[in-house]
């Protein structure tokens, strides 16, 4: 009989070796991260979209102030739907992306409609770089960029990735280990 209340689950099993990139290769896939990019990774893109959509908003009230009889009804109604739709396209491009880092692969999942996902094997990597601006420091979002040998998708720019530097460390080693549990070797021509 075990101590477990009924309707609970043991997660020692499910944590052992997490968090241990060299452990015994296994068919069970752990997921570091899988989600959208954070809006606070492209505060440049959200500001600038922002302030273009609250501008078109205002333009009719300008226009009015300075026009004898205003615009008209229907140009109001374009340029505040516009505004909006500017307003918007930064919130819905960053959910039309989505990440899914594995101990094993990297999906790249994009689309708003339809949707294409490429996956990249760790052992296709070649090199991984990690990027983050003081501004990035401070909302705790970076880039993780990844360089493969894979025809389809040759380098992946993860950008607004939130907590980022556990993430690059534990892929970098997760890397490593995936190639010496395949075998490859990394030759230098020169």
């Amino acid at each position: 009989m075990s101590n477990i209340p009924p309707g609970s689950f043991d997660t020692s099993a499910a944590t052992a070796g997490v968090g241990d990139p060299h452990r015994p290769p296994d068919d069970t896939e752990q997921v570091y991260y899988d989600g959208s990019p954070m809006l606070r990774g492209r505060l440049g893109f959200l500001l600038g979209f922002t302030v273009l959509g609250i501008g078109l908003m205002i333009v009719p009230g300008l226009l009015s102030y300075y026009m004898k009889h205003g615009p008209p009804f229907l140009l109001i109604a374009l340029l505040a739907l516009l505004g909006l739709l500017l307003i918007f396209i930064p919130p819905l491009r960053a959910r039309t992306v989505r990440y899914r880092i594995t101990n094993y692969r990297v999906d790249f999942e994009r689309g708003l409609l339809s949707r294409n996902i490429d996956t990249l094997e760790l052992w296709h990597i070649e090199d991984i770089h990690f990027h983050q601006s003081l501004l990035d420091r401070i909302l705790n979002v970076g880039t993780i960029v990844i360089i493969g040998h894979d025809e389809t998708m040759p380098r992946l720019d993860m950008t607004g990735l939130p907590n980022p530097r556990p993430l690059y460390e534990t892929l970098k080693q997760r890397v490593i280990s995936v190639k010496r549990q395949r075998g490859v070797v990394k030759m230098d021509p020169g």
